[in-house]
């Protein structure tokens, strides 16, 4: 499939996924222009507010190709990824990412993303959402004993 195929099946996922009850949000992730994996939205369905599209197709694609790196494919979206999903969309090392509609899109029926962009700009001190640091040499031991073991995989 081309480029535009696989948006538009992104885009029709997230239509079919309005229809279903879902947030208006669908993603395809290919590797060499073949499908490996595809979802929609189910924030409200499933109950989880990490259930994005995004972060569904990636779980998919990573159970199929029995890997957690998805070098070598690439995510079509039919929304910029929010902050999460881009996060997510990095550690899982895809190529590329295309999208439809952008955050400001979102925010103009009522999502978030860019507003948590906005805040991850801002210091810790200066978020809406307060931070405070506790026990961090405590927490220290469990990264000495990452970085010391000859048993870990990286990623």
């Amino acid at each position: 499939m081309d480029k535009n195929e696989l948006m538009r099946r992104a885009i029709a996922l997230s239509e079919e996924s309005v229809k279903n009850g879902g947030g208006p949000f669908g993603a395809v992730i290919a590797r060499n222009g073949a499908i490996i994996a595809e979802a929609s939205n189910s924030v409200t369905t499933d109950h989880d507010p990490t259930a994005h599209a995004e972060v569904n197709a990636i779980r998919k694609a990573a159970s199929r190709l029995d890997t957690f790196d998805l070098s070598g494919c690439e995510i079509y979206t039919s929304c910029e990824p929010c902050p999460m999903c881009l996060g997510a969309i990095y550690w899982a090392h895809l190529d590329r990412i295309y999208y439809a509609n952008d955050r400001k899109d979102a925010a103009r029926i009522g999502f978030d993303d860019d507003f948590i962009y906005r805040e991850i700009a801002l210091s810790p001190a200066e978020r809406h959402k307060k931070m405070e640091i506790l026990l961090p040499q405590e927490a220290r031991r469990a990264f000495e004993m990452w970085q010391q073991s000859a048993e870990k995989t990286a990623y």
